[in-house]
């Protein structure tokens, strides 16, 4: 497992995003580009990036109302894996985790990535059956996957509690160990420094008020910082907010939004090397380099784009997390927050054209956004230079839910969306 010190971090990258500015050139927006990609999160950078270098579209914009990597990229919890359950779901992330494992050498930046496994607890008997089921799906298509019973969790976790007497026992767990974690912020920094390195425009602080659109076709973006700005094909990254801007274009997403609930401890000594997910209550944990328990939840319930915590939703997940983790139980809890996440009813991305001409869409995420962000930039990218989709975003187009051509990874991809 590669390990990464805070000061490593400090020295490689910037704390705080007013610093950005001081990193690349302040551009003077051009009133026409080839593609203007809404959004600046790792999504929207990743894109922007393979779209230069990849394809030799230079003339592009980022176009991103707040800050870069200031949304969902800096609000989750940096696991990356692959081991989905069916093909085409498999296939995008695996494809994504090829890139992230030469990521950091690509971009000439540590995005820290550290290949330290992911396990995926199994309480039933149940759980344990989709377990054998996911990880033969696994590996049917290559990618590296292994069913634990007990004893070999333990050995691999000492500090879980693996007794028979919990409330969540542990019956066995599916085992990935390419799988890990990598620095959000960094994937951001990293793709946005290459980006602009290559030509690309990247304007923060950038509102999209509406898309313009004329007889069928889009032709750019209206913003509120510098009016209108024209675009050959414009493709829309930008995770919660998907269905705001899809409203513009007029038409509707089969898309719900909700805050996705994630909280850090305070630092403590090395004690957790891997990754450990539990499906049935919706808890995770993992340590970071800086020696936080970066836990996750659940999502809310309820529809919103409030970007704050909810304490009924992290009650619950800490509840299951201490009884996993007895020795976690006096840690102090840092800070929480939520990420707005938009879920498809069958808990799988749309990567897909539109009703209108030349715009396109990358969206619905759910809890999988961060773990894809190379794969989904790549084949994002590819698909706005060529104007068709990618073979490997085909499966994901929005009219899936007119043909019945689902891809249900609901659940079955080792954690409840």
């Amino acid at each position: 497992m590669q390990r990464y010190s805070a000061l490593g971090l400090l020295t490689q990258g910037l704390r705080h995003h007013e610093n950005w500015q001081r990193v690349w050139r302040n551009p003077t927006p051009k009133k026409h580009y080839d593609v203007i990609v809404v959004g600046g999160g790792g999504h929207g950078l990743a894109t922007a990036y393979y779209l230069a270098k990849l394809h030799g579209v230079t003339n592009v914009a980022v176009v991103e109302k707040g800050y870069l990597g200031g949304g969902n990229t800096g609000r989750n919890t940096t696991i990356v894996r692959s081991n989905y359950l069916w093909d085409e779901a498999a296939h995008l992330y695996e494809h994504a985790m090829k890139l992230w494992e030469g990521l950091s050498q690509d971009l000439n930046y540590n995005v820290m990535f550290s290949q330290r496994g992911v396990l995926n607890l199994g309480h039933t008997l149940q759980d344990m059956r989709d377990i054998q089921r996911r990880v033969n799906a696994n590996r049917l298509n290559g990618i590296d996957s292994e069913a634990l019973d007990t004893q070999q969790v333990q050995e691999l976790v000492p500090i879980m509690d693996c007794s028979p007497n919990t409330r969540y026992p542990i019956l066995g767990a599916s085992w990935q160990p390419r799988a890990g974690v990598a620095r959000h912020d960094a994937v951001a920094w990293g793709y946005a420094r290459a980006a602009d390195a290559l030509g690309v425009d990247l304007l923060q602080q950038t509102e999209v008020t509406d898309l313009i659109v004329e007889q069928g076709t889009v032709k750019g973006v209206s913003t509120a910082r510098y009016g209108d700005l024209y675009a050959e094909r414009v493709g829309c990254v930008v995770a919660g907010n998907s269905g705001v801007l899809a409203k513009m274009a007029g038409f509707n997403l089969p898309l719900e939004s909700h805050p996705l609930q994630a909280l850090v401890s305070e630092p403590i000594k090395p004690i957790l090397d891997t990754v450990v997910m539990s499906n049935h209550v919706h808890g995770y944990v993992s340590q970071s380099d800086k020696g936080d328990l970066v836990i996750g939840a659940g999502i809310d319930s309820y529809n919103g784009y409030g970007q704050r915590g909810s304490f009924p939703t992290i009650e619950h997940t800490l509840q299951a997390i201490v009884e996993l983790f007895p020795i976690f139980s006096r840690v102090r809890m840092n800070r929480q927050w939520g990420g707005i996440v938009d879920t498809c009813p069958d808990a799988c991305p749309i990567i897909s054209k539109t009703p209108v001409q030349n715009l396109f869409f990358n969206c619905g995420w759910g809890t999988g956004g961060f773990k894809a962000t190379t794969g989904s930039g790549h084949v994002f990218a590819a698909s706005l230079a060529k104007g068709e989709m990618h073979p490997l975003a085909e499966p994901f187009s929005m009219f899936r839910f007119h043909t019945g051509a689902l891809v249900d990874e609901h659940g079955a991809a080792g954690v409840a969306h």
